[in-house]
């Protein structure tokens, strides 16, 4: 059943401004468009957003009262940092004593190099003590008569006590600066990276602050009544309220829209996504279904940002070849549209005429190494994508494909310049810009023991053809296209959840302490719209680093998703098979809800236990966990307390390094509660009893656990 209903996602890129429209209940695409992206209006990037926005509903026949949900992602933030387009910063540091000579020495956060040989704008001023409202008003004058555009208030365990940063901060805002306390922005210990990331925030703040009035206002004015979120840089998307207080989410999040895509479109499980354009493929991590995020790198150092962990390597679709003594010398960095140049293997074969191969320095400084043809029709750069579609590796109907017979005659200057034939001279341009991508890929596999033989590669971007099949080929891995590849960033966006993360350090976290952080971050997503009945909470504490960790995620409406294909028993049963490399007939079902099914099998080994490897797959097929050896429980809500306890105090495991609970999993209605970062038992269970609450006591619980060594 299809409705009006749909939701839009926009992607702003640096060239172009992608929208698409996917219907709100099956949740596929119905449209796309493409605009250039507005960065001289006057109304900056917000004029591309509305425009793509209206040439979207009048090519779907849709009204702006259709849509459900609207959210963009934008490099705006990026580019600025990457630009040096920044505000100057007023820094307000508090303190007396020793903490005065802590604050003061913050200072030294205005040679953070933006760009080379621009560095960040910051002025400092000092209060001894907040609540001298006199002193506070004289440093906000002071910082304000210096240029400062935005202010940063911080403070020796400000994350502690907070009062003294509050007051500063409302002071200032009084005086109409855009203003940010460096415990809002992060709750975690380190006065210099707290602060460092709350100045980073701050330098975007106004520039942000504007974009967003404006593309709020003008979305209103266009008749849109859903509310506007912005993709945020761990694959999430936020409130437009919540990017007015924290911009700096906004950064890095380009590469957060395509991998978002892949999730809930694609719905990988456990791989590596890979989004290629023109220049550069961006590589992330996909595990138990779940993105790999990490603290993020800005301006050179790290920061309490939390960031999809993207490794960006320098070959893409456009990657152009360099040539030297008879060899492959290398592919890229330089790219056809870095150098100017069209793509050989889109030429008319007419304008590829009397074609000779020559070298040129596509940018000052650069080798004159890179292969250009000289034809009838100009010059033409050969590039990664005239190798795929020489080798038939492009399918057809993708954004890159073009016929092979031309690809082919735009190769054979190169083949002869290797002395080789057309084929193999394709199979060596492709090797060498692969292999680029295949370094970082193996990487990635090793560091996140990644099974090779279950995981995916997926491409996405307009250049995914010239990378993933190739790759795939050469790591033996399982590999395929996102379907509509090219549009993949905006179908993200509007496919994402809103998200949110808490942290604390709390040493010696009580159960209370605990399930306070996963309630505030709970919250945190319902304020923004997540539908309070779908909110997903995990719930990780760090004992080393005595941290308490909380993500929350979901949907801004609960969506009933009627989606074309379901597979049935026994596809469920071959998938599970397949994934546990053993036949069918050696898998049973050891559970089953309405969403998954839970399949298990025996390993007996000699002199050692038997290990029974379970997976769980869902509706769709996709596997959603592996375990190499786990105990699966089925039981009820009004009865899991009781079981859980049992499990728990069985499968517990005490040693020199602690007591460590199980990994637990919790299979209710349509959701799998991960409860695998907590190693304590007593607040694993009362985590466990929070997911149950408001449920029926008759409603079927399936615990999957896996002990701890």
């Amino acid at each position: 059943m299809t409705t009006h209903r749909i939701r839009v996602g926009i992607d702003v890129g640096g060239t172009f401004t992608d929208a698409v429209a996917v219907d709100a209940t099956t949740l596929r695409l119905v449209g796309q468009v493409k605009v250039p992206t507005s960065h001289h209006h006057e109304d900056g990037v917000a004029h591309g957003i509305v425009e793509a926005l209206d040439r979207l509903l009048h090519q779907i026949g849709r009204q702006p009262t259709d849509v459900a949900f609207l959210a963009h992602g934008t490099t705006q933030a990026t580019n600025a940092l990457l630009e040096g387009d920044v505000a100057t910063v007023g820094l307000i540091g508090i303190g007396s004593g020793p903490s005065a000579v802590l604050t003061r020495r913050l200072a030294s956060l205005g040679k953070l190099e933006l760009t080379p040989g621009k560095r960040l704008p910051l002025r400092y001023a000092h209060v001894a003590d907040p609540e001298d409202a006199d002193a506070v008003r004289a440093a906000v004058k002071e910082l304000k008569a210096v240029g400062a555009e935005a202010l940063v208030a911080s403070e020796p365990f400000g994350v502690d006590r907070p009062e003294g940063e509050r007051e500063i901060a409302e002071a200032a805002r009084a005086t109409g600066l855009p203003t940010t306390a460096a415990h809002e922005i992060t709750s975690l210990y380190g006065l210099r990276k707290r602060t460092r990331t709350a100045v980073v925030n701050a330098a975007i703040l106004p520039r942000m602050l504007a974009t967003a009035d404006l593309v709020d206002s003008s979305i209103t004015k266009a008749g849109v009544t859903a509310p506007l979120m912005v993709m945020r840089c761990d694959g999430g998307v936020m409130s437009l309220d919540e990017m007015r207080r924290r911009p700096l989410l906004t950064v890095l999040s380009g590469p957060a829209a395509g991998v978002a895509g892949a999730l809930m479109q694609e719905r990988v499980s456990e791989g590596v996504f890979l989004e290629t354009g023109g220049t550069s493929t961006d590589i992330s991590v996909v595990k138990r279904g779940k993105v790999a995020v990490r603290h993020a790198t800005v301006l050179g150092r790290t920061s309490y940002l939390n960031a999809l962990d993207v490794h960006t390597v320098g070959v893409g679709g456009g990657s152009m070849v360099r040539v030297a003594g008879g060899r492959i010398t290398g592919v890229g960095p330089r790219s056809a549209h870095i150098a100017g140049l069209p793509y050989a293997c889109f030429a008319d074969p007419a304008d590829l005429r009397d074609a000779k191969l020559t070298t040129v320095s596509p940018l000052p400084g650069d080798p004159a190494e890179y292969a250009v043809l000289d034809a009838a029709g100009g010059r033409y750069a050969i590039t990664m994508t005239c190798a795929a579609n020489a080798l038939g590796q492009v399918p057809e109907g993708d954004f890159a494909h073009t016929g092979p017979e031309t690809a082919r005659a735009a190769l054979i200057p190169l083949a002869a310049a290797l002395g080789t034939d057309v084929a193999t001279a394709a199979a060596r341009l492709l090797d060498s810009g692969v292999d680029q991508v295949k370094s970082v890929v193996d990487h990635l596999v090793r560091e996140y023991r990644l099974d090779t033989g279950d995981a995916v590669l997926v491409g996405g971007g307009g250049g995914a053809a010239s990378v993933t099949p190739h790759l795939a080929a050469r790591t033996g891995m399982t590999g395929r296209i996102a379907r509509h590849n090219e549009v993949i960033s905006p179908i993200g966006v509007a496919l994402a959840l809103v998200r949110e993360q808490v942290e604390r350090i709390v040493p010696g976290a009580t159960q209370e302490q605990i399930l306070a952080v996963r309630a505030e971050a709970e919250q945190a997503v319902v304020a923004q719209g997540a539908a309070a009945d779908g909110v997903e909470v995990e719930v990780t504490v760090d004992p080393q680093t005595h941290t308490v960790r909380a993500v929350a995620t979901g949907a801004t409406e609960l969506r009933a998703q009627d989606r074309a294909h379901r597979a049935d028993a026994a596809e469920r049963l071959r998938l599970a098979a397949a994934s546990l490399r053993t036949d069918p007939s050696r898998v049973r079902v050891l559970a089953d809800t309405a969403a998954h099914t839970v399949y298990g099998t025996q390993i007996r080994r000699r002199l050692r236990a038997t290990r029974h490897p379970v997976r769980i797959v869902d509706a769709d097929g996709v596997v959603r966990h592996h375990a190499a050896d786990a105990r699966v429980e089925t039981t009820t809500v009004g009865g899991a307390p009781e079981v859980l306890a049992r499990l728990v105090a069985e499968t517990t495991s005490y040693g020199d390094g602690g007591v460590r609970a199980p990994a637990v999993r919790l299979l209710l209605g349509s959701r799998i509660a991960d409860l695998s970062g907590v190693l304590d038992p007593q607040p694993l269970l009362a985590l466990a009893r929070s997911e149950l609450r408001s449920r029926a006591s008759d409603e079927p619980v399936v615990a999957v656990l896996e002990a701890r060594a």
